[in-house]
């Protein structure tokens, strides 16, 4: 038998790391999803304006992150089933949990029937305060982030709060945490405490 020494194993285990790594990184995605969106930068915040979209949802009683990704299981089997593409993000209600897959242009014309675990739903345009993060998908990086958008409506009078904050995620289960990309949306409109263009400021 062999033996290396020391040194040559500690690069050999290294070299075994770094080149998944490299590749995770740097190489093009296998599979090109359809976006309903653009992802929002890292560490920024953007007001966004989201097309009207068609949704599949599943739903829990409980707390999202307590459902240990099945709400994904029940979406990803039924587009499986119904042979609808996968597309980014997804997007995940908190309390109670929901998690939405969403239906791309190309399979727009494709049947979609309701079934026990999935509800076909239609959403509307709407304005969102968006917020870019990297890192893993748990309910602590989701209320940290959260309390940041609630900060800058704070400090912005111009937009008021038009619904509960909610998730959105880029990346499947497989992705390691530390590369994973994600949004917090909070559902914003227009002030009505800001004074109209007939009114006298004070």
């Amino acid at each position: 038998m062999i033996q290396f020494p020391l040194s040559c194993d500690l690069l050999l285990v290294r070299s075994l790391f770094i080149l998944p790594l490299f590749i995770l990184t740097f190489a093009p995605p296998l599979m090109a999803y359809e976006s309903m969106h653009e992802k929002t930068p890292v560490g920024e915040i953007r007001v966004l304006e989201l097309p009207a979209r068609i949704a599949l949802e599943a739903k829990t009683p409980d707390n999202y992150f307590s459902e240990n990704n099945g709400l994904f299981r029940k979406l990803f089997g039924y587009i499986s089933k119904h042979d609808l593409s996968m597309t980014t993000p997804v997007e995940a209600d908190i309390e109670p949990g929901r998690m939405r897959f969403f239906v791309g242009a190309k399979d727009a014309d494709k049947p979609r029937p309701e079934s026990d675990s999935v509800k076909v739903r239609k959403l509307q345009p709407m304005t969102v305060l968006a917020i870019g993060i990297r890192g893993g998908y748990s309910e602590e990086n989701f209320q940290e982030n959260k309390t940041a958008l609630l900060n800058w409506l704070k400090d912005h009078p111009a937009y008021e709060l038009a619904g509960s904050a909610y998730a959105v995620y880029w990346d499947g289960p497989f992705t390691p945490w530390f590369l994973k990309r994600s949004e917090i949306h909070l559902p914003i409109r227009p002030s009505e405490k800001q004074s109209s263009p007939n009114q006298t400021p004070k």
